[in-house]
This record gives C-alpha cells, structure tokens and sequence, in this order.
C-alpha cells in the first residue's frame, strides 16, 4: 500500500499520503469503486460535491476512472456564493462544472442558483431536490477554521432543521478564500452563502473527506483531538461510521504519527 499511515478517530477512519497527488487518486479509487458497488444494486446514485482547491486532485483522478455508469448518478454541489456573477469562475458551480461535471455524462447536475435575488426560495427549492435525491456519496473537503461546506462555527448546528441555509461567512472562511487564490483580497470575497446544513451531509451514507495541505494541518489536529462540537464542525465526521479522511504529510504535520 503507498500511503504511509492508516489510523482511526472514534469511527473516522484516516489515510495519510506523501503527496497530495496520491492522496487524491487513492481517494478517487475508493470513490470509484463504491460507486461501481453502488451502481450493481440500484437504479440511481446521489453523490454531493465540495468545490475548492483542495479537491483539484481527487476530481481529476475521479473524471478519468474506468467503468462508472455516470448517466445513473446525480450530482448536488454543496455551497454557492450569493451575488457573484453567474459566469465568475469563484463560482462553486462553475469550478465543478469546469473540473467534473462537463466532464463525465451525469443523469443529472443539479446547481445552486447564487444569484437568485430571493435566497430563501432557492434554498426551499433545493431542499426539494436532496430530499427526492437523498445523498449516497458525500464528497468533502474541512475549512481553515474546521468548516464542512460554508457551516463554519457560528452557524453550525449538528441538529440543524433546515437541510440548506442561507449564512454569514466568517472572516477565517474568507481569509481562506484569498489563501487560496480564489479571490485577490478579502473584499472581493462575497459575505454570504447558501450552505447545506451539517445533518444533510452526515446523513449520506458514505462520506469521503480530501484535505491536503500544510493550512489545513491545525484543522486536521483539532477534526481528530478536539471534542467533538459545534466550535469545530468536522469532528461530527468521528462520529460517522462510513467516513474516511485523505490527508498528506503536510496536513497531517502536526499529528503524533
């Protein structure tokens, strides 16, 4: 095997990889072949997708594996700005389509429109499509500041009723968007965002969680040794029984290996 180390969190289990190159075509080969699995014994699939950089990886090795019926999986993505231009490449949507979406036959995309001028009313709407899609495959990365999706710690509810909201972002969460090139400065970076909430993720039945890089290593400290909380929502991921983590050296620096 080529990642390095294998460990467990309470129920999460962790992969650790060299590279984040192999970190995310081994996360892709385990997406992959539960997909096959999946596809062997029902009509349709639901998979639900995060967009940011941290994913790059996995999705390209994902978009070229072999033998997947995408014409029977539909695919959610799980956050979208409110206000950016409906052809701005921070989009969430639009980074997913360039990376992914376009890329394989899905049955069926489903976008979130972020530049409705009535949010409330997309977020019922697409409340709609997860409940007569419900989620199979969750496909995620963990924020700065231990976000899943855009619940960072002051909106995130682990008993959340909404399965999507509309939230504030956090600064952290719009800092990070500039440390990740996304944006050129913080003002750039839209102030709000339609998010799926926590319970809509960690109801699917199998979770897989790509977090590279040496800017996620105290978010990853904090997802496997913090208790388990609101003020750090990835560690709910502990608590799932189908959920593994892909982490590389970087991200997993600051751990006791």
């Amino acid at each position: 095997m080529s990642h390095t180390k294998e460990l467990t969190a309470n129920k999460l289990k962790v992969r650790i990889y060299d590279t984040r190159l192999e970190m995310g075509k081994h996360a892709a080969n385990d997406v992959a072949e539960r997909l096959r699995d999946l596809l062997s014994g029902q009509e349709t699939v639901n998979m639900i997708f995060a967009a940011a950089p941290s994913q790059n990886e996995f999705l390209a090795a994902l978009s070229v594996a072999k033998d997947i019926a995408w014409e029977k999986v539909n695919a959610f993505h799980m956050d979208e700005y409110i206000g950016l231009d409906e052809n701005a490449p921070q989009r969430f949507g639009q980074f997913l389509r360039e990376r992914l979406f376009d890329k394989v036959p899905f049955r069926e995309v489903f976008y979130i429109n972020g530049s409705t001028l009535h949010p409330l009313e997309e977020c019922s709407r697409y409340s709609a499509l997860l409940k007569k899609y419900p989620a199979d495959i969750v496909c995620m990365g963990i924020g700065e500041n231990g976000h899943i999706a855009f619940n960072d710690p002051h909106v995130a509810d682990f008993n959340d009723p909404l399965a999507v909201k509309v939230v504030k972002l956090s600064e952290a969460s719009r800092h990070q968007q500039v440390h990740d090139e996304c944006f050129a400065a913080i003002d750039e970076v839209p102030a709000a965002a339609i998010t799926l909430t926590i319970p809509t993720l960690v109801n699917a039945n199998f979770l897989y969680c790509m977090v590279p890089g040496a800017t996620k290593s105290r978010a990853v400290y904090h997802t496997l040794h913090g208790e388990i909380g609101e003020q750090c929502p990835s560690t709910i991921l502990r608590k799932h029984g189908n959920a593994t983590l892909y982490l590389d050296k970087d991200s997993a620096s600051e751990l006791k290996l």
